[in-house]
């Protein structure tokens, strides 16, 4: 494919899969778009600059792409502090086992890196028994809403 216009037709292609799939709620992996299109990182970058410009979607630091939908809220707050609101969703009480990085990766769209991140910050802040690999983290304390925050 040639690159001239072409991050103008893989943004064209992404905002009808976007129209087309209203539980799309990240773009695509940068390597699947170079793969399926020959293309190289930043002609994609350049597809997903037309898509912010356009207010289709928007970068997430340390996440995949997010799309914006319409009148749609979207959570922007750091992840720890979204993974902090498992232990109030989840009904999770001290000693409690917490869900995996994999899960955790799963559940909010992003790399398990990512995630173990966020987790070292609740080790740090008291609320998580450190993990390692192998070993499962525990609640050691459920913080209130205002310290979560």
């Amino acid at each position: 494919m040639n690159s001239r216009g072409t991050f103008k037709e893989i943004a064209g292609a992404l905002k009808t899969r976007i129209d087309a799939e209203p539980t799309m709620d990240r773009l695509p992996p940068i390597a699947d778009l170079m793969t399926q299109y020959g293309v190289s990182r930043g002609v994609v970058l350049r597809a997903f600059g037309v898509l912010r410009k356009d207010g289709v979607a928007e970068p997430v630091p340390g996440e995949r792409w997010r799309v914006v939908r319409q009148g749609q809220q979207t959570d922007r707050r750091p992840l720890a502090e979204r993974i902090a609101d498992v232990f109030t969703d989840d009904h999770l009480e001290v000693g409690a086992r917490f869900p995996s990085a994999s899960a955790l990766s799963q559940r909010f769209g992003v790399s398990r890196p990512t995630v173990t991140k966020a987790l070292e910050k609740l080790e740090a802040d008291g609320w998580l028994s450190q993990g390692a690999q192998g070993k499962v983290r525990t609640v050691r304390a459920v913080p209130t809403r205002e310290e979560r925050s």
